[in-house]
C-alpha cells in the first residue's frame, strides 16, 4: 500500500515538474489573472487556485519544481506558487507564509544571478515580492534597491509601506493573530487603524 502511494506521488511529481505545468502557472497568473485579482482577497479567487494549484504548491514545498530553475521564468513560476499561491491558498492560516523563506532563497539567488533583469517589469515585481514579505529589515535594504531600480513608483511606494511598518514594529502585526503571536499595546493600537496591513 506504501509503495502503490510513493509510485503514485513520484509521478504526479514527475508531471509536475515538467514544462507543461510551468506553462500553467504563468498562463494563469500573466493571462487569465489581472491586478485587481493580483492584489485582492476574494474566497473564490482562493478556492479557484487551490483547485488548480494545490498540488503544484504541495510538489513545490517539497523542491519537485527544481527542474524550472533553468530559465527565470520558470524560477519565477516557482516563487509565484510558493509566495502568490500560497496565500491564496492558505489564507488566513500559518501555512500562507509557510514557504516565504523558500520564495525569497530563490528570489535572491534570481538576482545574483541576474536573471531578474530578463523578465518584464511586471514580471520583475513579483520575483522581487518575497523580498517584501520578508520580516528581516536586512533584506529591505535589497528590497528598496531592486524596487528602485525597477522604476515601478506604485511597486516602490508599497515596498516603503511594508518598511516603515518594519521599522516602526520590527514585524508585520497583521500576521500576529494567524501565527499565534501576542501583539503588543503599539501593535494593537496600529491595527485598529483603517487599512492597517497588508
Amino acid at each position: 500500500m506504501l509503495t502503490d502511494l510513493a509510485t503514485a506521488l513520484r509521478a504526479e511529481e514527475a508531471v509536475i515538474a515538467d514544462g507543461a505545468t510551468l506553462d500553467r502557472v504563468l498562463d494563469y497568473w500573466f493571462g487569465e489573472l489581472g491586478p485587481s485579482d493580483w492584489f485582492g482577497a476574494g474566497e473564490r479567487l482562493d478556492e479557484v487556485i487551490g483547485d488548480r494549484f494545490g498540488r503544484v504548491l504541495a510538489a513545490a514545498r517539497r523542491g519537485c519544481c527544481a527542474p524550472w530553475r533553468s530559465t527565470p521564468r520558470g524560477r519565477l513560476a516557482e516563487i509565484l506558487v510558493l509566495d502568490q499561491f500560497s496565500r491564496h491558498i492558505h489564507r488566513g492560516t500559518p501555512d500562507a507564509f509557510a514557504a516565504d523563506g523558500m520564495a525569497l532563497a530563490l528570489a535572491q539567488e534570481a538576482v545574483a544571478g541576474g536573471h531578474d533583469l530578463k523578465l518584464t517589469v511586471t514580471e520583475r515585481k513579483f520575483l522581487y515580492l518575497p523580498f517584501e514579505h520578508s520580516e528581516s529589515l536586512s533584506v529591505h535594504v535589497q528590497a528598496m534597491a531592486l524596487f528602485t531600480a525597477l522604476g515601478d513608483a506604485d511597486a516602490l511606494d508599497w515596498e516603503r509601506r511594508h518598511l516603515a511598518v518594519l521599522e516602526r514594529f520590527g514585524r508585520y502585526p497583521h500576521r500576529n493573530e494567524v501565527l499565534g503571536r501576542v501583539s503588543t499595546p503599539e501593535e494593537q493600537v496600529y491595527l485598529e487603524e483603517p487599512g492597517a496591513g497588508f
